[in-house]
């Protein structure tokens, strides 16, 4: 019996790995962590953050529309919103000239809230 509670609990890490693998945005607390890189457009190392997120978010946003987890609809009211929080993070950063740790944090809590509503959706 303890033999099959170890399998079974093995399981559920591999799908839970497995999900992760196949829709990397639902990996909430990876994606806090993830570094982007300035040049270009962007000029702040948390304006990078934000647009490495946004970048896998979309990404992973059309991925669910073409596998008809989300639809048309949904897809599209996902998908701007990401790029409005893009938008303003970007305003943020030509008008200051940086993007605070306070408007990061504001900004992964609404990309939080998109990514979660889109995990739901693939689960």
């Amino acid at each position: 019996m303890t033999f099959g509670l170890l399998l079974l609990a093995a399981g559920h890490a591999t799908a839970a790995s497995s999900f992760t693998q196949d829709w990397p945005s639902c990996d909430v607390k990876a994606q806090h962590d993830v570094k982007g890189e300035t040049g270009g457009s962007i000029k702040d190392p948390l304006q990078a953050h934000i647009s490495v997120r946004i970048n896998v978010l979309q990404a992973d946003i059309g991925n669910a529309r073409k596998a008809r987890h989300l639809t048309e609809a949904q897809s599209e009211q996902l998908w701007q919103q990401a790029d409005r929080v893009r938008k303003d993070a970007d305003g943020y950063v030509k008008q200051q000239g940086f993007l605070s740790a306070a408007e990061r944090a504001s900004y992964d809590r609404e990309l939080d809230d998109i990514t979660g509503r889109l995990c739901r959706a693939v689960k």
